[in-house]
Order: structure tokens, then sequence, then C-alpha cells
């Protein structure tokens, strides 16, 4: 097979590899370097070797993650402030068919970051299983572990996630609908329109990487929240102009300075009201957003 061949080969696995090493890695970053790696084996090693190009290749680009993960959670540790995952467009399919509720809910960054708590091979179990659908067997064979033992991983990562999962709202219609709301709110300062949209327990994130001003812990309840919105919108974003986008799964925020993204803050609603928002401020984070929505 020739190198243009091959190429054309990989380059067809290529989208459903990044969006398998995205989910285990919570870095779009990250996983294009592990997508890169993968290619390199790949194209080192003799065609005729690889029976299953697609189950060989995902093979690979999960070991590769899981060697990845144990270095990230030792980084993340030390990291200043909040941690939460890089974002990714997803109006694309840059992460493959987000058609169902649930697809785009296992995209979230909410469910991203529930999945820190897994070890590393607990969450490639879950995500080969959940997100692509492997049986045990094969999960089994890309793990070089038993069957019995992935069957054990995947109960206990189930387990774990569920404990502090929260069910949101996923219309995307309603999303659209109360991020304008609350777009409007807080350009005017509206105190009480802010209020009608976010719930009492509301939870506020902020990721700023200590690289940008970011609040260091979790703003909760509506009281605090509207006033750290306030105060932010009055210091800091008065030139700010906005856009909305899909971003893993849901309709989120886009604050540009210039032609530079500054911060994107994604919505997780419960009852109709904004329950949980997570602002990503770190440019690092924002840099493959930037590039996708930018072309660039």
């Amino acid at each position: 097979m020739t190198t243009a061949a091959l190429a054309d080969e990989f380059q067809s696995h290529r989208p459903r590899l990044f969006g398998l090493a995205y989910r285990l890695l919570g870095s779009a970053d990250e996983a294009e370097d592990a997508v890169q790696d993968a290619w390199l084996r790949f194209s080192g090693t003799e065609r005729a070797q690889i029976e299953k190009p697609g189950a060989w290749l995902a093979k690979v680009v999960t070991n590769l993650c899981l060697t990845r993960l144990t270095s990230a959670r030792v980084r993340r540790e030390s990291y200043v402030g909040t941690w939460l995952p890089e974002p990714v467009a997803t109006f694309d399919g840059a992460l493959g068919p987000l058609e169902s509720a649930e697809q785009r809910d296992a995209v979230s960054l909410a469910v991203l970051v529930l999945l820190e708590r897994l070890t590393p091979t607990e969450r490639a179990v879950y995500v080969l299983r959940e997100a692509f659908g492997y049986g045990h067997r094969d999960i089994a064979g890309a793990l070089d572990l038993s069957e019995a033992n992935c069957r054990q991983l995947y109960r206990r990562a189930v387990q774990r996630v569920a404990e502090d999962r929260h069910r949101f709202d996923p219309e995307p219609d309603r999303q659209r609908e109360l991020v304008s709301s609350f777009l409007t709110a807080s350009r005017e300062g509206d105190l009480a329109g802010l209020e009608k949209v976010l719930a009492a327990d509301v939870t506020w994130y902020s990721d700023g990487g200590g690289k940008v001003r970011a609040a260091l812990r979790p703003i909760e309840g509506r009281d605090k929240v509207v006033r750290f919105l306030v105060g932010v919108t009055e210091r800091h974003l008065a030139d700010v102009r906005y856009s909305v986008a899909e971003v893993n799964g849901a309709t989120a925020l886009l604050a540009w300075a210039g032609e530079q993204l500054v911060a994107m803050t994604s919505f997780a609603l419960r009852d109709g009201l904004i329950a949980e928002a997570r602002t990503i401020l770190n440019p690092d984070k924002l840099d493959f957003l930037q590039r996708q929505l930018t072309g660039r």
C-alpha cells in the first residue's frame, strides 16, 4: 500500500480516534497529539499485520491516552484554581454524532469533570462501553485485561459517575432561549433579570489556570453569583462582544476581545433555570476552540 493510500485510510478513522482520545483526556490538544502518535505507529507497521485497522487504531489510541492520563493527573493536582476540560465546538461533528440527549450529555463539561474521578483504566472501560458501544470482550482485547475484570471495572465506573451525576434539561431550544435572556440581563446589569434565569442553588465554576484572573473556588448560591457577575461585567467585560455556539453538545456563550476568544461559558439547566455554569478563561484551553471557530 502506498503512503498516500495509507494516509487516506488513517484519515477515515481520524474523527473517531479524536473523539475517543478527547473523551479519555479532556484535552483537545493532547487528543490531537495522541492521534498523531497513533498515525506514526500505523504508518510504521506493516499493513499486512493489521487485520482490522479500526480496532487496531482504537487500541493504540486508548493505550497512548492511558499513559498520558497518569502524568496529567499529577499536573492537575497542582493546577491553580478549578480545573475544567478544554472546550470543543460540536456543531460540525468534531466529537461524532450528538443526535440524542444522552449523546450530548456524555460530552458535556459536567460529565467530563466527573470522569476525572475514575482511575485511567476505569475511564477507558467506561468510555469504550458508553460512548462507542464496545462489548466487554472487545474492551478486554483493547486493554489486555480479562473480560471479567472489564465487567467489574465498568460496574465500578458507572457507580462512581452516578453518585454525583445530576440530570439536566437537555432541550437545545430552551438552552438558547435561556442563554439569550442571561446575556441580555448581564449586559444591562439587570439584577432581577439575572435572578429570574438562575436557580437558587446555582454554582458557577471558573478556570483561569493561573494565566488570567479568575475565581479560584466555585461560587455557590444565586445572590453570590449575581454579585459576582455584575462585578465582572463592570470591571472586565464592558468592551467585549459576544456570540453563541454549540460547545460540548450544549449552547455556550463566547466572549471576544477583538479577534481573540477570551472566555467560554457553558450552562447546565435544571427545571428551566441555570443550575451550573462553567467559564473557561485560560487562554491555552481556548486555543483549540478558537481555531475551530475561525478556521485557522
